[in-house]
């Protein structure tokens, strides 16, 4: 997502890290988008900050979320998602102008890639679309199995795991989609997982040399190893718990991962973030969006009951948060919600759904099917089954620079 979860930064720091992107993680003959000039957005877009850096991730999240609660979106905003496609099937973060063919030099981002498949397949009907964007995911692979944030870019768990489950959604069969080496998305994840003990054991890093923000690599990863994408359900519940143990698969380093963020969230509750460098309050704060994910994760690993109280602190912290940071926040409670059967309609007393929706276009239906059915009636439609920007970054070693952690985007109001 990255994510994509998260910590809503300043638009100053978007800047900055967009700027990192570039030189961090694009390859040297590419450059980062500029700042949208204007301040004209266009109508079937969510969300009224700048979309320079994170348009596609909060408009992919924000349809994603409104599908899980039987929410029908306007066709504008489908529209406007497909419209940001490049030829060659990738998404760029955001383009202003959709009408003109993707400059050459424009990056193309595989997180906002990623989540776009995952909601344009969970609406249905664009399968033309989905199937385009999948065969440009493959043909980025790197040679160790996995995905950077830009075509070319080092491997990360984040971006691996969005891309998974992109590929899922599509229909196709994450663990069958080889590099030219003949690695899998999974061989690439397995690497970024740390073995027990020590710090951090069992968490999943960003980069190998750049471990990044733990909890949020983790939370990506533990779904990716499943196959999933943003939007999951609960699984079977992990009868190991919490204990860490020698993993030699890519299942075994979920469930490390998975109690890792159980560790981590039984303290208090919640996950923080660290302050920004240079920030003026030195001073840890919580962090609403990295704890909404690693809620999804261990939804999705099966450990329930580990969710249950950073659920209860998300629904009784969170509102302000959402109301603050925009769309992609409150698309995030929402999936948090979707994963563990709460309500997102009275989430702590806030109305999740309402509150996503008063942030786009008016939706087309807002009393739909509920999830259940129409996934049904979208597998029926399409033949397919059903991860700020970041808002972590730091200064890392001499070489390392400023690193993104793919999942995350920047949530702008």
């Amino acid at each position: 997502m990255t994510p994509v979860r998260r910590s809503a930064i300043s638009l100053a720091a978007s800047a900055v890290l967009g700027m990192a992107i570039a030189s961090a993680a694009a390859p040297a003959a590419i450059a980062a988008p500029s700042p949208t000039p204007s301040t004209v957005l266009p109508s079937g877009l969510y969300g009224t900050g700048d979309p320079t850096y994170d348009g596609v991730w909060r408009q992919s999240l924000a349809l994603l979320a409104q599908d899980t609660v039987g929410v029908k979106p306007a066709a504008k905003a489908v529209a406007w998602l497909t419209g940001q496609q490049c030829d060659s099937g990738g998404f760029p973060s955001y383009r202003a102008d959709a009408a003109k063919a993707c400059d050459a030099k424009l990056p193309l981002d595989s997180n906002a890639t990623a989540a776009a498949v995952q909601a344009l397949a969970a609406l249905g009907g664009q399968d033309a679309t989905v199937k385009k964007t999948a065969g440009w995911l493959k043909s980025v692979q790197n040679a160790d199995g996995g995905w950077g944030y830009n075509p070319g870019g080092a491997s990360d768990a984040n971006s691996t795991s969005i891309v998974i489950g992109a590929l899922a959604a599509a229909g196709e069969k994450p663990e069958a989609v080889k590099s030219k080496g003949g690695k899998t998305p999974y061989d690439a994840l397995l690497t970024f997982a740390k073995p027990c003990g020590g710090k951090d054991g069992g968490a999943f890093v960003f980069q190998l040399k750049s471990p990044g923000m733990v909890a949020d690599s983790t939370a990506a990863a533990v779904v990716g190893a499943h196959g999933k994408g943003l939007a999951v359900t609960a699984g079977a519940k992990d009868a190991k718990g919490t204990v860490c143990e020698k993993a030699t698969t890519v299942e075994g380093a979920a469930h490390n991962g998975a109690a890792y963020l159980a560790t981590a969230l039984a303290r208090t509750g919640h996950l923080n973030t660290a302050p920004m460098p240079g920030a003026a309050d030195p001073t840890k704060k919580p962090d609403f969006g990295n704890t909404a994910d690693a809620i999804v994760a261990l939804s999705a690993q099966g450990l329930g009951d580990q969710a249950k109280k950073p659920m209860e602190w998300l629904q009784q912290n969170s509102a302000a948060w959402a109301k603050a940071s925009g769309p992609a926040a409150y698309a995030q409670l929402i999936l948090a919600a979707h994963a563990t059967g709460a309500d997102p309609k009275s989430f702590g007393g806030t109305d999740l759904v309402a509150g996503l929706n008063a942030t786009g276009p008016a939706p087309e239906s807002t009393t739909g099917q509920s999830a259940s059915a129409a996934d049904k009636k979208k597998d029926s439609d399409s033949g397919i089954g059903v991860w700020w920007i970041v808002g972590a970054f730091f200064v890392a070693s001499v070489g390392a620079g400023i690193l993104l952690s793919g999942r995350k985007k920047n949530q702008q109001r």
